[in-house]
C-alpha cells in the first residue's frame, strides 16, 4: 500500500508472465482497441449520417455501438498503461469508478440487445403494428432506460463499498471487477449478497430469457414461412444468439464464480477476463454492422466497391 497524499492504492497482480511478454500484450490490446474504435465509429457515424438509416433498429445498432467504445474506453488506456509500467497499481476510488463502467455498462449491453430482440419481434411477428409501437418517443424511453437503470443500480453498491476498510492491498486480475470484494476487510453482508443476485437477475437473467423468447418466436414464425424466409431468419438471428451465449456466460462466471471466491488458475483467469473485454467489442459492429445490408451498402460507397466490403 501507497499512502502518498491519503490515497490508497493496490497492487494488480492478474498478469501471467508480464515482464517477458508485455510489449506482445501491448500490441494485441492496443490494435484490438484501435479497430474497437475505428469500427465501431465508423458504423455510427454512418448511420448518423445517411437520413435512410434514421429507423428504429439503426439508432438501436448505433447505441449498442457506442455501448461498447465506452465500455473499451473504461478498460483499454488502463490496460495499456499497466503493460509499459514496472508496477501495475490503481488508487481505489480509480478501481472503483472502472468496476462501476465495467458492470453498468456491460447491463446497459444487456438491456439493448434486449430492445433490439423486442424491435426484430414486432418486425417480424406483429408488423401492422410495428410503426404505432416503435416511434421515436419509444425509442429514446428505451434508450434512456437501457443506460439509466444499470447506472443506478451498480451505483449502489459503489456507494456502500466507497468507504469500506481495506485489509487486503493486492488485487488478483487485471480489471475491477467483482474480486474487488476481497479486498475488504469484512464480508459481504447476507443482504448485501441477495441485492447482488437481483441486480444480476434484473441485468442478466431478464434481459437474456426475453431475448431467447423473441428469438425463439421469430424462428418460429419463420418456420412457417417460405424457405428464403427461414434461411434469412437463421443468418441473422443465430451471430446473434452466439454472441449472446458467449458474452452470458462470460459474465456469469464472472460475477458469480469469482464472488463465491472460487479457485481458478491465474492464466485462465487472465484469459476469461480477456475474452470478456475483447469477443463483443470486436463482433458487435460485424454482427450487428457488416451483416445489415443497408449498413453494408452505404460501407460500400465509404471505402469503394474494391475495397474490403
Amino acid at each position: 500500500m501507497d499512502n502518498r497524499a491519503n490515497v490508497t492504492y493496490i497492487t494488480i497482480e492478474g498478469y501471467v508472465e508480464l515482464q517477458k511478454y508485455r510489449y506482445l500484450y501491448f500490441v494485441i490490446m492496443l490494435t484490438a482497441y484501435i479497430l474497437i474504435i475505428c469500427s465501431n465509429s465508423t458504423i455510427v457515424f454512418l448511420i448518423c449520417f445517411h437520413r435512410n438509416l434514421h429507423e428504429p433498429m439503426y439508432v438501436l445498432i448505433a447505441a449498442l455501438l457506442i455501448n461498447s467504445v465506452l465500455y473499451s474506453t473504461a478498460i483499454y488506456p488502463k490496460l495499456l498503461i499497466d503493460f509499459l509500467s514496472e508496477e501495475q497499481t490503481i488508487t481505489y476510488s480509480a478501481c472503483l469508478f472502472q468496476y462501476f463502467m465495467f458492470y453498468s455498462l456491460a447491463g446497459s449491453e444487456f438491456l439493448l440487445l434486449a430492445v433490439m430482440a423486442y424491435d426484430r419481434y414486432l418486425a417480424i411477428c406483429k408488423p401492422l403494428q410495428y410503426s404505432a409501437i416503435m416511434r421515436r418517443r419509444t425509442v429514446t424511453i428505451f434508450l434512456l432506460l437501457a443506460w439509466i437503470a444499470p447506472t443506478a443500480q451498480v451505483a449502489v453498491a459503489i456507494i456502500r463499498n466507497a468507504n469500506r476498510k481495506l485489509c487486503n492491498f493486492i488485487f488478483k486480475g487485471i480489471i475491477c471487477n467483482s474480486t474487488v470484494y476481497n479486498l475488504h476487510c469484512q464480508r459481504r453482508s447476507q443482504a448485501f449478497n441477495i441485492y447482488g443476485l437481483m441486480v444480476l437477475v434484473n441485468l442478466l437473467i431478464v434481459p437474456v430469457m426475453f431475448i431467447l423468447f423473441s428469438y425463439a418466436r421469430i424462428l418460429l414464425i419463420s418456420y412457417q414461412s417460405s424457405k428464403e424466409v427461414r434461411k434469412k431468419a437463421a443468418q441473422t438471428c443465430l451471430p446473434h444468439l452466439m454472441i449472446l451465449i458467449n458474452f452470458s456466460c462470460l459474465t456469469v462466471y464472472d460475477v458469480l464464480l469469482l464472488r463465491l471466491n472460487t479457485v481458478v488458475p491465474k492464466t485462465v483467469h487472465f484469459l476469461i477476463t480477456l475474452q470478456i473485454i475483447m469477443y463483443h467489442p470486436l463482433f458487435n459492429p460485424i454482427v450487428y454492422g457488416l451483416k445489415m445490408k443497408e449498413i453494408s451498402k452505404q460501407l460500400k460507397k465509404l471505402f469503394g466497391k474494391k475495397g474490403l466490403f
